[in-house]
């Protein structure tokens, strides 16, 4: 994992998809102030409060033709610089000087995001269909501020069995 890791955006939504732009947020144990979700048995809670992916699986499916962009498929977090494929349940990030999180699962794409895939096919985002193509959603252990560069430091990885 790279040591330029770093949030190139933080998004909110009153709920649903986009989630636009801010400068900086407050992250508590429930996720970033001010951000909604219009599906709560599905979306948020303390162990889905924030949702991440990074840039680079975007930028890829950009590529593709896909009209997806940061925040368009709900992420609060979009990163930048880390090895997408090792964060996987049970990794802690430190984001910035105070908020930590573990991530606690893949998500499940669903047909919300559909307009962001040429095709329809939602699915694009699907761990098992697409693996280091999806986002995750965290568990905050240590809330605080965040602001758009502000660092992020892999700073436990899950025991793997031998």
């Amino acid at each position: 994992m790279t040591i330029d890791a770093h949030i190139v955006q933080l998004s909110i939504s009153r709920g649903g998809v986009p989630k636009l732009p801010i400068a900086e947020a407050e992250v508590t144990e429930l996720g970033i102030v001010g951000d909604g979700h219009n599906d709560t048995a599905h979306h948020g809670g303390p162990e889905r409060a924030l949702c991440l992916f990074a840039v680079e699986p975007i930028e890829a499916m950009a590529a593709e033709g896909h009209p997806i962009a940061a925040g368009s498929t709900g992420e609060n977090i979009t990163t930048r610089g880390l090895d997408w494929a090792a964060i996987v349940p049970g990794v802690r990030l430190r984001l910035g000087d105070e908020v930590v999180v573990e991530i606690t699962r893949y998500t499940t794409p669903c047909a919300t995001n559909q307009r962001w895939f040429i095709d329809g096919d939602f699915n694009r985002m699907h761990q098992k269909l697409h693996p280091g193509s999806s986002r995750v959603y965290a568990q905050v252990l240590a809330p605080g501020r965040l602001r758009v560069g502000d660092a992020i430091h892999v700073v436990a990885t899950p025991e793997v069995e031998p």
